[in-house]
């Protein structure tokens, strides 16, 4: 009979460990033969070099973000950063800031060099664009100073306290569009807004509101169709012109009298602010900046035509001209003769003994003349008449003095010695 008894359990040695379990820790630490036999089945069994899985228990040994990885992951995380929001940029304004600071101090050609070829572009465009509106402004004011009109428009400059190109302008002006608003439908806030220059404006946003409340008034009030809103406002010389999209308005004020290719303009103009700018007009919740890429379309819309200047002006202008001409010469003519005639009343005085001629001046058409004279000198007076000078223009003031001229000498010992006639004549 078989004895299925258990067997009694082999006794634990001293240190507390059983055959087994000696038997299995020897297993373990016993080492292979060769250490590139090990190698070897380790790169058979992951499929990897030695080398390569070295370096991959280097970097799990080593948790730490490598310089070279994130040089390869940096560029493609900057562009989808920038895509969600603006936080990437406002945080590293500071940043820029300070590094333009500093590579100024260190070295300020560099960016001098950087910065030339657009600073120059941008300098001549600014320079030719200001020369050109200078020469405009200035042709159209010549081309209409010299016209009756002109005289009227300078009482008129004076009497307001504008200049006279402004009222060249304002008379002359056939329509100007001085003011463009770009409305969200929706909200009725304002997105973009564009005003011409030397035009006095108000808060662009009150006008906004208010123009957005008309068109509400409107259409609650007359039973208008949602799709046919609000096209023209007229106020005096000012005239609203309204075109309607599907999330935005635009709104022009007008001066004068537009013509209806205007508003192809307008509706050009507003279909290409819904092409780009649809998406952020349907999601718009505040924010404007985004809609600063639509000045562009909005500035097509300011444009300005002024009335030609007709042909009567230049004649007008040639005959005054004329007459200004004719009235000059002949003043010029009488002027030159004056002069000519005191030059040579000048010399005579110059040239005769007794006499000198210390200053003399023109002041108001009249001649002013200072010098001695001596008692026995010819009159000054007798050679005004020489010289055809009109003696009440010749103003003279004389000092008395004795002159030591030869003939001035013999005339003062004729009279005192008074010598017989024979003498004299000998």
């Amino acid at each position: 009979m078989n004895d299925y008894s258990p067997k009694p359990r082999q006794k634990a040695k001293a240190d507390g460990t059983s055959n087994g379990q000696i038997y299995r820790t020897n297993s373990l630490n016993q080492e292979p033969k060769s250490s590139d036999e090990l190698a070897t089945i380790r790169s058979l069994l992951l499929g990897l070099e030695p080398h390569q899985l070295k370096k991959l228990y280097e970097r799990l040994d080593n948790p730490q973000v490598l310089p070279e990885d994130i040089s390869r992951l940096l560029p493609e995380a900057v562009i989808l950063r920038s895509k969600q929001d603006q936080q990437l940029a406002e945080s590293m304004v500071t940043t820029v800031e300070t590094a333009i600071q500093t590579s100024i101090k260190q070295d300020e050609n560099v960016l001098s060099e950087a910065f030339f070829p657009i600073i120059g572009t941008a300098t001549r465009k600014a320079v030719a664009s200001f020369i050109d509106q200078m020469m405009q402004s200035l042709n159209q004011t010549l081309e209409h100073s010299l016209s009756l009109e002109s005289f009227q428009w300078r009482l008129e400059a004076k009497r307001t306290g504008k200049s006279f190109a402004e009222i060249v302008l304002l008379r002359t002006l056939v329509y100007r569009v001085e003011q463009i608003f770009l409305i969200h439908k929706q909200t009725g806030l304002l997105l973009q807004h564009l005003v011409a220059k030397q035009v006095p404006i108000q808060d662009p946003d009150l006008v906004a509101a208010m123009l957005t409340a008309i068109r509400d008034f409107v259409q609650d009030s007359f039973s208008v169709k949602q799709q046919d809103g609000l096209q023209s406002l007229q106020f005096g010389e000012l005239t609203i012109w309204i075109e309607e999209g599907t999330q935005a308005v635009l709104a022009g004020i007008i001066r004068g009298n537009p013509p209806q290719q205007l508003r192809l303009v307008f509706q050009a103009a507003i279909e290409k602010i819904h092409l780009k700018l649809g998406q952020e007009m349907h999601e718009f919740v505040g924010e404007i900046e985004v809609f600063q890429t639509s000045q562009p379309y909005l500035e097509e819309c300011l444009t300005i035509q002024s009335k030609s200047a007709s042909s009567k002006n230049y004649r007008y202008a040639w005959t005054f001209l004329s007459i200004v001409a004719i009235a000059s010469s002949i003043w010029g003519f009488f002027v030159i003769r004056e002069h000519l005639r005191w030059q040579n009343y000048l010399q005579k005085l110059s040239s005769q003994p007794g006499i000198v001629v210390i200053n003399t001046k023109n002041h108001n058409g009249k001649h002013f003349i200072i010098g001695m004279r001596d008692p026995l000198a010819i009159d000054p007076n007798t050679l005004i008449s020489q010289t055809d000078l009109n003696p009440q223009t010749v103003i003279s003031n004389w000092q008395f003095y004795l002159s030591l001229d030869p003939q001035i000498l013999t005339k003062r010992a004729e009279k005192l010695l008074q010598p017989p006639n024979c003498l004299t004549q000998s």
